[in-house]
């Protein structure tokens, strides 16, 4: 009897915390939306926001596609092959998710910036430093680790056994990847595609740092709330949250949908 009586304390508590800790996220989401929402209609007549939205879109799709590309070979050398230092390699590719963002965007500006290299880059117009680029190599720098973590957990749940049964039958290690590993995959792709997508969209402190903010040239959705801000516009800077949360909304629900899991490594092989 005493122990049942510990055990529906124990719940109680359990359950309290967790129902305070859900009112407390959705009261400060739904305060923001209810002011926001009736002022989106105006807000994305202006012409500022309406720049926002393109340039978001332009920036966050090109460096989700380069996400893309490069996490899927480093997350298959993480997942299957036996490298030297691979926890070492782990633990560096996972370091920009550690940081905050302002210090990834200095690492970057005194990549770019400050050294031989970026001022080669400029001489071939590869300028990062408060151009478009910079936003894109910001968000492909903060992100790529999260896809490669998701991507890695996803080939983790692939059995290993199929690729080498297919390799038994002829296919080469390419070939068994394309046709084995990649297909099997597709989920894991699509929630991580989504999910980093997303969270380019929002990215803020490290395109700050490296491409600054500035009306009509590097202000995406993020900036232009920053920039609505210092100017007093709340209306303009509830839209842009608006939207941001919108996205971020339908984002998380096709992230869960599709594997939402393989960020943790659970998915079952």
């Amino acid at each position: 009897m005493k122990k049942n009586w510990w055990q529906d304390k124990f719940n109680l508590f359990m359950v309290t915390v967790a129902f305070f800790t859900f009112l407390f996220m959705m009261t400060a989401v739904a305060t923001l939306m209810i002011k926001g929402l009736p002022q989106i209609g105006k807000a994305l007549a202006a012409p500022e926001i309406q720049f926002a939205i393109r340039l978001s879109l332009y920036t966050s799709l090109i460096s989700t596609a380069f996400c893309i590309v490069i996490a899927i070979p480093v997350a298959y050398v993480l997942a299957r092959m036996d490298i030297p230092m691979k926890s070492f390699f782990n633990t560096l590719l996972d370091l920009p998710l550690a940081l905050p963002p302002v210090v990834s965007g200095l690492c970057l500006l005194i990549i770019f910036g400050t050294t031989a290299f970026g001022a080669w880059l400029e001489e071939i117009d590869l300028s990062f430093v408060f151009t478009v680029k910079g936003i894109i190599m910001a968000q492909i720098f903060v992100n790529l680790p999260f896809m490669i973590r998701v991507m890695k957990s996803t080939i983790l749940s692939v059995n290993p056994r199929l690729e080498f049964i297919a390799r038994t039958l002829g296919c080469t290690p390419a070939q068994a990847f394309w046709k084995i590993t990649l297909p099997l995959s597709k989920n894991g792709i699509i929630a991580g595609t989504v999910i980093t997508w997303a969270r380019a969209l929002g990215e803020f402190g490290a395109a700050l740092m490296l491409a600054g903010a500035t009306r009509f040239r590097t202000e995406t959705l993020p900036i232009s709330l920053f920039l609505n801000m210092s100017t007093g516009d709340l209306e303009g800077a509830m839209a842009a949250a608006n939207l941001l949360i919108i996205i971020s909304i339908i984002s998380l629900y096709i992230f869960n949908k599709f594997g939402g899991d393989f960020i943790g490594g659970t998915r079952g092989v």
